[in-house]
């Protein structure tokens, strides 16, 4: 039997069984605030319409390098949904409700082992990969930037990079996958 599904013990003040169910259903104060997430992801399903529907209608008249600039913008929208369905779904499942999908032909596979930890370890990876595209924009338009805007760029994913390191290992150690022992 789980946590949730322990009965209340005999002993406890019905003040307190009060406090803490009120305390439990607080959890679906979050609900809108993942629905939001979901209407920020229709705006930037938008956004990359757009974006899309421009690149096409001056395909003709670009440069290579302002067409890889355009592309790599989408891409970095990409990677921003997928970072937001992330938040949306694997924070919904560990932090409000189960979705119960196991028998579901599309559940992503990571959703079956997401924690707060993984969730935290995934965003870090996310976080590091649309940076890497942002680094990657502005590499390719180096000469029209100023070098401490490239410096500054470099050494943010750095700190993303070094920190998604440092999350990945403080996860590991604490789920029991390093030698560190559990107190």
């Amino acid at each position: 039997m789980s946590s949730e599904e322990a009965p209340p013990s005999p002993h406890q003040p019905a003040f307190h069984r009060t406090l803490g169910n009120l305390i439990f259903f607080s959890r679906w104060l979050q609900a809108p605030l993942y629905f939001g997430l979901i209407v920020a992801q229709c705006v930037y399903v938008f956004h990359f319409l757009v974006e899309l529907w421009h690149l096409i209608g001056k395909a003709s008249k670009i440069t290579e390098t302002e067409i890889m600039l355009t592309v790599l913008g989408l891409i970095d929208v990409v990677m921003i949904a997928n970072l937001l369905i992330m938040v949306i779904v694997g924070g919904y499942e560990t932090f409000v409700s189960r979705l119960n999908l196991q028998r579901h032909p599309d559940q992503p596979e990571w959703l079956s082992h997401v924690n707060a930890g993984v969730l935290k370890v995934k965003l870090a990876m996310a976080l590091i990969g649309i940076s890497s595209v942002h680094l990657l924009k502005t590499f390719i338009n180096a000469e029209k930037m100023a070098m401490n805007v490239i410096i500054a760029q470099v050494g943010i994913h750095l700190t993303f990079v070094v920190s998604a390191l440092i999350l990945a290992y403080v996860d590991r150690m604490t789920s029991g996958g390093g030698k560190a022992k559990a107190h």
